[in-house]
């Protein structure tokens, strides 16, 4: 592996773990990087991500947008503070939980629900891997979920990437749904059940017969009463597939390989 180039950290990373200090010289200013990263979040929960900019945030503390820059270098930057400040630190495992499959379960619960409670961290882009005080927390919480497995690293590491990408393509789903119905000023129920009208109107029994059943089964009837139904079926069946791998590697490490 090449050695990084000296100074290659962004000035983002240095920041949200504290190594960056401000000038010692001119006056004090009368702002602080977490009044700015509050207003930021404020205004992406409010407004949406698209609305966060230096200068929106300027004027959302009553400040000038050139204050700002004494703690904030550019809109990325701001974006990284305010991503490793949504996520948080990770919550206590629940007591009781043990074993790679349920420790796995609750940390992706415990993320999903993040993002439920956070949509605009999803409208943020990943601009590369975990690499903020919070976000680090949480992959060290997914990697210890593994320990006793007998995953070998790099099996560790695409577990979480795999599991990570399933919980946040599914919270980004469930967020673009939510937002196209809020949009359509209707009410969730009926708008699944105009779906489903609209899904009888133009397929027929010979040419989708498979959809035909699902109609008739009354799949897309009724209110949803388990929003979390379609997340735990996903998430059992990714770690089903992750079962058998577990199972050889903790038998070639001589464990008991139980989840």
């Amino acid at each position: 592996m090449p050695e990084p180039d000296a100074g290659f950290l962004p000035a983002s990373l240095e920041t949200a773990w504290g190594l960056r200090e401000r000038p010692a010289k001119g006056p004090r200013p009368a702002l602080g990087l977490d009044r700015i990263v509050d207003a930021a979040i404020t205004l992406a929960a409010r407004d949406g991500i698209e609305a966060v900019s230096m200068g929106r945030v300027a004027k959302e503390l009553g400040a000038s947008t050139m204050s700002l820059y004494r703690y904030v270098a550019a809109k990325d930057e701001l974006y990284v503070l305010m991503a490793d400040t949504g996520v948080g630190t990770p919550p206590p495992v629940p007591e009781g939980t043990t074993g790679w499959r349920a420790l796995l379960t609750a940390w992706a619960h415990a993320q999903l629900d993040v993002f439920r409670d956070r949509t605009w961290l999803l409208r943020i882009p990943i601009s590369g891997p975990p690499a903020t005080p919070n976000q680090v927390a949480w992959m060290e919480r997914g990697l210890a979920a593994l320990d006793g497995t007998g995953l070998h690293g790099d099996e560790r590491l695409g577990t979480l990437t795999l599991v990570g990408g399933f919980i946040r393509n599914q919270a980004t789903l469930t967020a673009d749904l939510a937002d196209a119905v809020r949009r359509s000023g209707a009410d969730p129920d009926r708008v699944l059940a105009r779906y489903a009208h609209t899904l009888r109107r133009f397929t027929d029994p010979v040419r989708q017969p498979a959809i035909t059943r699902l109609l008739d089964a009354g799949v897309f009837s009724g209110p949803d009463d388990d929003p979390d139904a379609d997340f735990r079926f996903g998430l059992e069946r990714v770690l089903d597939g992750l079962a058998p791998l577990v199972a050889r590697r903790t038998a070639e490490a001589g464990g008991t390989g139980h989840g």
